[in-house]
């Protein structure tokens, strides 16, 4: 295994400690874990992230690489997807209090507002509603260990009323009607259904304890494994994301690229068996482009390799081998814009 002395080489004490905890298997109480813990907050992955914290728990205007269009509630969901995803919890003061702004911001309902982009008078013929809307602040506070507070609970059943019959979830509605869905973000056997949208409603059932195997889930999985597509470049684009090493851009095109690796990672926790084929050619192509000394390279950002070498390791370390819940949608080759047959 050349990747253990490579990625605990790594200057972050973050990474090295999910790699002797997820990886490799190690105790709470080993020493090496308990030195790493008291050295995580002055890893520079978080040191800046947690000092540019407001007082009210939320992250300002300049705060994060790239634009958030959904302003300060998609900044903080942003900075807490990064701190669950280093291993930071509800314990954590810092985490607790963006989980208490990000729950000041929600409707009774369970939703959250749309950005003031989409936005319109709720009294108006115009309302528009965007699964995006409460997935991306859902999506951060399951990964923090909220999947199960009665308020995350709540909008995981707005979340859901929002799904067409056919398992996805759509671009959104304006005056009673589903919005188009443009071509990149397109389901290859869903009429309506938005591929960022059904993305996002995924991850947030995904990292729920019970609802991770839900058939919601299930049927979301199948869906985005309808597509017949190995980019090789986006590979690791969403982990080098949640680090900041990739601006943090969109909110409708939020989740548009199709990364592999997160694809991966849903795989398993959603439960999906190798012995569904798809999966299988998913994971062959994955071990295709490791590198020679056992990393996969993200060319973009070199320095993002190592995390994304750990992520990819561990999707699959956990992958299940044996006959579970095998997907029935069947691969399609996917494009974004085909080019339309001439009448003569």
């Amino acid at each position: 295994m050349t990747w253990i002395p490579l990625l605990l080489a790594d200057p972050s004490p973050s990474l090295r400690l999910l790699v002797l905890r997820q990886l490799l298997g190690r105790r709470q109480d080993d020493p090496e874990v308990v030195e790493l813990q008291e050295l995580q907050e002055d890893d520079p992955l978080l040191y800046d992230l947690l000092h540019a914290q407001s007082a009210d728990g939320s992250w300002g205007s300049g705060s994060l690489p790239g634009n958030a269009p959904g302003g300060d509630f998609q900044r903080t969901a942003q900075a807490m997807a990064r701190m669950g995803y280093m291993g930071l919890d509800h314990r954590h003061p810092a985490v607790d209090r963006a989980a208490h702004f990000l729950f000041s911001q929600q409707r009774p309902d369970g939703s959250w507002p749309l950005p003031d982009t989409y936005d319109v008078d709720e009294e108006s013929l115009d309302v528009a509603m965007m699964p995006l809307q409460t997935a991306i602040p859902l999506c951060s506070l399951a990964a923090c260990g909220y999947a199960t507070d009665p308020r995350a609970e709540k909008a995981y059943e707005w979340l859901l009323a929002q799904r067409l019959e056919d398992g996805a979830w759509p671009t959104g509605l304006k005056e009673g009607n589903y919005r188009g869905v443009a071509g990149y973000r397109r389901l290859a056997h869903s009429r309506w259904g938005c591929r960022s949208n059904t993305m996002a409603a995924l991850i947030c059932l995904a990292h729920h304890p019970e609802r991770r195997t839900s058939p919601e889930a299930r049927r979301a999985l199948d869906l985005l494994l309808g597509r017949e597509t190995h980019e090789r470049h986006h590979l690791g684009f969403e982990v080098a994301r949640l680090l900041g090493m990739e601006p943090s851009s969109g909110y409708l095109t939020f989740f548009a690229r199709f990364d592999l690796a997160l694809m991966l990672d849903l795989c398993w926790r959603v439960g999906a068996s190798l012995q569904d084929e798809r999966v299988a050619d998913l994971l062959h192509t994955i071990q295709g482009w490791q590198g020679p000394y056992g990393l996969w390279e993200y060319s973009s950002q070199p320095q993002a390799s190592r995390w994304i070498t750990f992520d990819l390791l561990r999707s699959l370390s956990r992958i299940d081998e044996g006959v579970g819940w095998i997907s029935m949608e069947p691969s399609t080759p996917f494009s974004a814009y085909p080019r339309k047959r001439k009448r003569f």
